[in-house]
């Protein structure tokens, strides 16, 4: 398993190792003794996953204190432009954004620390995200920043996209709980 770090502290592109063979692939995504030994956390509380069809752009969401999370999500099916936002503030890296090509063939994953907004755009017929996470699910406390309002590439602006997400706020007219606390940079192998 390859840990690449990434230009938001705290974000992390995980490359784990795919074995193939006649009879398809097998992929381990998570290993809480690996895990912990890098510094990164372990204790996840719930995990879901989300099917979209092509064209969709869900975020960019987060949950707020105190039921803020670390997510880890990969792509089962499909393939997506997946995209995190560090919005804590103090942070060197306060309003900048990282992309990655998750994908099924890869098997590549995002680990994501509380503080960050994520959102995806999938390209292909349709995707599966699965997302491990920290907390349980808060709806007085899930939210999130408009998906155009720090100037990610998105492939296109004719996206579908939920009511809720269209009404979500600018990140500079956010009233942002998140403070930057320094991020411990892992190992890059293992």
């Amino acid at each position: 398993m390859e840990i690449k770090p990434t230009l938001l502290p705290g974000c992390y592109e995980i490359q784990p190792k795919r074995l193939d063979d006649q009879r398809g692939c097998f992929v381990k995504i998570f290993h809480q003794e690996l895990f912990a030994k890098l510094g990164l956390v372990t204790n996840f509380a719930e995990e879901y996953y989300s099917v979209s069809k092509q064209g969709v752009l869900r975020g960019l969401h987060f949950q707020l204190p105190p039921y803020e999370h670390t997510k880890l999500v990969y792509c089962v099916d499909g393939q997506v432009l997946d995209t995190v936002v560090d919005i804590r503030r103090g942070s060197p890296t306060y309003g900048q954004f990282v992309t990655f090509d998750l994908n099924a063939k890869q098997a590549n994953m995002v680990y994501i620390a509380p503080g960050m907004a994520h959102g995806f755009y999938v390209f292909s017929e349709s995707a599966t995200l699965i997302y491990k996470v920290t907390t349980a699910y808060a709806p007085a406390h899930d939210t999130g920043i408009h998906w155009n309002s720090v100037g990610i590439p998105w492939p296109t602006q004719h996206t579908i996209i939920s009511e809720r997400d269209s009404r979500l706020p600018i990140l500079s007219n956010f009233d942002n709980p998140f403070v930057f606390e320094g991020a411990n940079m892992p190992e890059t192998k293992v």
